[in-house]
């Protein structure tokens, strides 16, 4: 399973062999029914989100729009990574993965991950200027505003992933085949490059991190500007009203960017030991994100609810009499 390159003493690998998490291996059934519950449910929870933003008339609002589009990431984010991990936790050939499976993987996960790191920035400028500016909000955020917003997050996404991925696999692999990792990733996949990868590095440390950095600090200058506007409303309704509709959103992005600072800012560090963050925001935060944003947010909560009593009076009903 490899393929001949013009140094004759060289072979570049065909496939790589993904030796998942930690501490998987000595109950794999166990945690292969944990990891499809997780995957049930974050799946069910955020197409169960998507569906109610787009049929609700309800949540026809920037706010709600942009939510749509973070639970079609995270679902989308999630399935990048768990159906192979759970394939590998049923056969070793569950942890194989082609030399182009890799590449796609590891192109549609940053295009996802960075996809929902603008799309949270966008959502916190959505924020700031529903509750700093509620006179202009209207006139700025149309609808042709926040659907371009949201096209943008993911052209830069594709085109952050894709620069990304080139750096990456233009690099020669010509063995070792084993990635110390649970997916194919950047760091993880670079320490088995038959080069130097100083540059590569750098550009990811530079680039993620900036783009990273510069993201998480418009939206904390976004949420100080929010909270002081927050204790200016008088009334404690108003406030509390304010402040729901953006703890969740907080609480998110904080979930999110915590775990990638400590992969992409110490690419060295990296390896099977140190799959417990990538989890952690490719698995666990995806399967949080419908609950927090149902949980604390009361427009959301009658939205389901609606849609749940549709459902089941299509369920047991047919038509009326007359």
């Amino acid at each position: 399973m490899a393929v001949e390159t013009e140094n004759p003493n060289q072979t570049m690998v065909s496939y790589f062999f993904l030796e998942g998490l930690t501490y998987t291996a000595e109950h794999p059934s166990l945690f292969f029914l944990l990891f499809l519950l997780i995957y049930s449910i974050t799946v069910t929870g955020n197409l169960l989100i998507l569906i109610t933003v787009g049929s609700d008339h309800h949540l026809f609002s920037p706010m709600y729009h942009f939510l749509g589009h973070l639970s079609f990431l995270d679902a989308c984010l999630s399935t990048v990574t768990v159906p192979k991990v759970m394939a590998g936790l049923l056969t070793l050939d569950g942890k194989v993965i082609s030399f182009e499976g890799c590449v796609v993987q590891l192109y549609c996960f940053h295009f996802l991950a960075s996809t929902e790191c603008f799309l949270y920035t966008v959502m916190a400028y959505d924020r700031y200027l529903a509750i700093c500016q509620p006179l202009h909000y209207p006139v700025v955020m149309t609808r042709r505003m926040w659907t371009g917003l949201a096209g943008i997050t993911w052209a830069i996404g594709a085109g952050h992933s894709a620069a990304h991925t080139a750096l990456t696999f233009l690099l020669p692999y010509c063995g070792p085949h084993h990635i110390a990792y649970f997916f194919c990733d950047i760091p993880p996949v670079l320490k088995l490059a038959c080069a130097d990868t100083t540059v590569n590095e750098l550009v990811m440390l530079a680039n993620i991190g900036t783009v990273a950095a510069g993201c998480l600090v418009l939206i904390v200058i976004s949420y100080v500007f929010i909270v002081v506007a927050v204790l200016r409303i008088h009334t404690a309704e108003g406030r509390q009203r304010a402040f729901s509709t953006c703890t969740a959103h907080l609480t998110v992005v904080l979930l999110y960017y915590m775990p990638p600072v400590c992969i992409y800012l110490q690419p060295r560090s990296s390896g099977a030991g140190a799959g417990a963050p990538a989890v952690f925001y490719t698995v666990v935060t995806p399967t949080l994100n419908p609950f927090i944003y149902t949980l604390r947010n009361k427009e959301m909560k009658q939205a389901l609810q609606r849609l749940l009593c549709q459902g089941s009076r299509g369920s047991t009903g047919g038509s009326q009499p007359p």
